[in-house]
């Protein structure tokens, strides 16, 4: 999936970004307020 992101983003210009990747803790959606798998 990084790769992907990678290679679509790249340009190999000033201003292409960064991606920053890290472990999810807890997903909370708003509008229900459900939490864990379904609130994705």
């Amino acid at each position: 999936m990084i790769e992907a992101v990678e290679g679509a983003a790249r340009t190999g210009k000033i201003g292409d970004g960064k991606v920053f990747v890290y472990n999810l803790e807890q997903v909370v959606r708003i509008r229900t307020g459900e939490t864990g798998k379904e609130a994705l």
